[in-house]
């Protein structure tokens, strides 16, 4: 498949072994029993190299499966409240944004207005100002308080800084 007439080869080792016809280095390879492989089809001429194709193909689709075990999801977790919410039902809230935002997780936090609540938004701002000066110290603000429609919602991203709890720190509380 190598259409170039000639080729720079390099051996599995690394070791550059000179610039040889396609067929040539086919063949060198053939005797190696491992596979001609262009690395690099842009450079003059095109640098092949001798590998084990299926083995490379392997160790790279491991790496990237190690890759993606090591990555953290963030999710968004939201916490509902009414603007005249009683302050035992806020401090449950209070709770749960603070469990979430030391999991790592964004917390989504939502005032529901009903009826002619919306008039009166200054009451739910009241509340979200709240439960942020509650949770300041684990959570920057990346979307501050903003009526949408029927709700007021504000969104709060944990700091950098701070570690996720262990499963065994979370069964403890």
């Amino acid at each position: 498949m190598i259409r170039a007439r000639e080729v720079r080869l390099v051996s599995e080792t690394g070791e550059q072994l000179g610039v040889f016809s396609p067929r040539e280095a086919l063949r060198i390879a053939e005797e190696r029993g491992l596979d001609l492989v262009e690395v690099a089809p842009n450079a003059k001429p095109p640098v092949c190299k001798i590998m084990d194709y299926g083995r490379y193909k392997y160790e790279q689709a491991k790496r990237e499966r190690e890759a993606r075990k090591k990555q953290k999801v963030v999710t968004i977790k939201e916490v509902k409240m009414r603007p005249n919410i009683e302050e035992h039902d806020f401090a449950v809230r209070r709770r749960q944004a603070e469990s979430f935002l030391r999991d790592g997780d964004k917390v989504k936090a939502t005032i529901m207005f009903r009826g002619r609540e919306v008039v009166h938004a200054e009451l739910g701002k009241e509340v979200l100002d709240r439960l942020l000066e509650a949770v300041k110290d684990l959570c920057v603000v990346e979307r501050p308080a903003k009526l949408e429609g029927k709700n007021m919602v504000m969104i709060l991203a944990p700091k950098a800084n701070l570690e996720p709890r262990t499963a065994q720190q979370g069964q403890e509380q």
